[in-house]
């Protein structure tokens, strides 16, 4: 297995950082303590700045997040129910289990955009990314044969649900709906118009 070197090894440390101590609670010296062996300076070297590291390390673990959740959400089909809806927010809402950290970190990224247009742009990239592979997972379809309507509609609103049901699994999972009432809800909303 080839050694990691300087850039490689703080961006592993930041990523544990951010997964440990959310991202405006990491500083420069958290990350070189935990990126084994790093030097202070090469922050600089390597990322421009703790932030433009932080941005880096934040947008790498998202998209490692996202591998993940979506390789989950694609495993597809019904479950005991046959119930293909139910299937795929129990599946949703076991992400939360092996990746709480990067959810909560995201938001704390989304929230630190607001002061770097930098990270603002690279989120906003990864936000239609996201759109795009949910409409394609869920309509069935390849993401390249996707129109634009079909991904700001449907990719969009699936987007917009599976944020909105993952903050209240984050901050109230007593009081959060189960997968059953999600589906419930999302039927019942479909049917007022």
């Amino acid at each position: 297995m080839a050694t990691m070197g300087q850039r490689e090894k703080l961006l592993e440390g930041a990523k544990r950082c951010l997964s440990e101590r959310g991202y405006a609670h990491t500083t420069a010296r958290d990350i070189v303590a935990a990126s084994d062996g790093a030097n202070l300076g090469s922050i600089g070297y390597h990322y421009g700045s703790t932030q433009g590291l932080l941005n880096a390390a934040m947008l790498s673990a998202i998209e490692e997040w996202g591998d993940a959740v979506g390789a989950a959400l694609a495993t597809g089909g019904g479950d005991e129910y046959g119930d293909p809806l139910v299937s795929y927010w129990r599946r949703t809402l076991s992400t939360l289990e092996t990746h709480r950290a990067t959810w909560l970190a995201s938001i704390e990224a989304m929230i630190q955009s607001e002061h770097s247009p930098e990270l603002r742009g690279q989120i906003a990239d990864g936000m239609q990314q996201g759109r795009s592979g949910l409409a394609a997972m869920l309509t069935g379809r390849e993401e390249e044969g996707l129109d634009d309507g079909t991904v700001r509609s449907v990719g969009s609103v699936a987007m917009a649900l599976m944020s909105g049901v993952m903050i209240q699994w984050l901050i109230d999972p007593a009081r959060a709906p189960s997968a059953e009432q999600v589906a419930a809800g999302i039927r019942a909303l479909a049917v007022i118009g």
